[in-house]
């Protein structure tokens, strides 16, 4: 049996994670419109599932999608063709997607998956790309894309491709997903948007003590504007602080607040209004997507 036969019955299933912003600064816009941020990601136990048939027949199949997403505008239909054609290879692939991350909710379920088909046509393709390489052809489908493809908790600068490797304090979340779904493009082009957030100057590496006095500190610019112009998320967000210094995630609307055990998060996922979603989660900062995956160096 050849090398590629032998790869059409290879099939199997790969993690992606989400990720929250446990503070999001917006502190710049560039003359292409890009914002500039500070930030520190961490993911969180809340997993989408990738499962990926190796195709010979050189096809990108995606036999079923997320409802109202066209095949090619699908965030793992575009990773695999990019790598395709990046690589040159002839095979092809089979995806599903299995959801769990809510869609449009700031948890980077989307670029997450796009990271993952990455990084697992890389290793079953064999097409042996390095991390970076990987990286800088994930920046083209998302900001949050990298981050994911490096698999380590980062900080996180420019328009979040700049990446640290930080140890943010692993805490117990409780994330609350109001059934809304937010546009991250009408969040960066609002006027009321805060563009001038100062810069944290850093020297090389950050202590776990910085980053989580950081953690501590630091706001979400896009709060205000999303909550202003979504009710549910101000509901929300006004609900979760009852029980801690709430905070929503990335560009919303998912909102969340540390506590000190997945028990008081599990029993307070028990009293949440029916119309949201509730995780009780653990923070992680590495993915465990590196577990699986042959080189996992990740961020230096």
């Amino acid at each position: 049996m050849s090398m590629s036969q032998s790869k059409v019955e290879q099939s199997c299933t790969w993690p992606a994670p989400a990720k929250l912003n446990l503070f999001l600064h917006i502190t710049g816009q560039r003359s292409d419109g890009m914002h500039e941020l500070q930030t520190v990601f961490q993911f969180i136990d809340l997993l989408d599932w990738i499962n990926i048939k190796v195709l010979n027949s050189g096809a990108i199949e995606r036999p079923v999608g997320m409802a109202g997403v066209a095949v090619e505008d699908d965030l793992v239909v575009r990773a695999a063709k990019k790598l395709k054609q990046k690589s040159g290879t002839k095979l092809g692939a089979e995806i599903e997607v299995i959801k769990n991350i809510p869609a449009g909710g700031g948890l980077g379920g989307g670029s997450s998956d796009a990271a993952t088909t990455l990084v697992a046509l890389n290793q079953l393709w064999d097409i042996g790309m390095s991390t970076e390489e990987l990286a800088e052809l994930g920046l083209s489908l998302g900001a949050d894309v990298p981050v994911f493809i490096r698999g380590r908790a980062a900080w996180a600068e420019g328009v979040g491709e700049i990446l640290y490797r930080v140890e943010p304090e692993r805490r117990d979340y409780l994330v609350v997903s109001p059934n809304t779904s937010i546009s991250t493009a009408k969040v960066f082009q609002s006027k009321e948007l805060t563009r001038n957030t100062r810069k944290v100057k850093i020297a090389g590496s950050l202590t776990s003590s910085q980053v989580n006095s950081l953690v501590t500190t630091g706001v979400n610019d896009c709060e205000a504007v999303v909550i202003a112009h979504y009710p549910e998320v101000k509901d929300a967000l006004s609900w979760l602080s009852q029980y801690g210094e709430a905070r929503m995630t990335g560009t919303g609307s998912s909102i969340f607040v540390a506590l000190k055990s997945r028990d008081e998060a599990q029993k307070l996922c028990q009293k949440l209004p029916k119309q949201w979603r509730g995780f009780a989660l653990k923070g992680m900062n590495v993915s465990p997507l590196m577990s699986v995956v042959k080189d996992n160096s990740g961020i230096v």
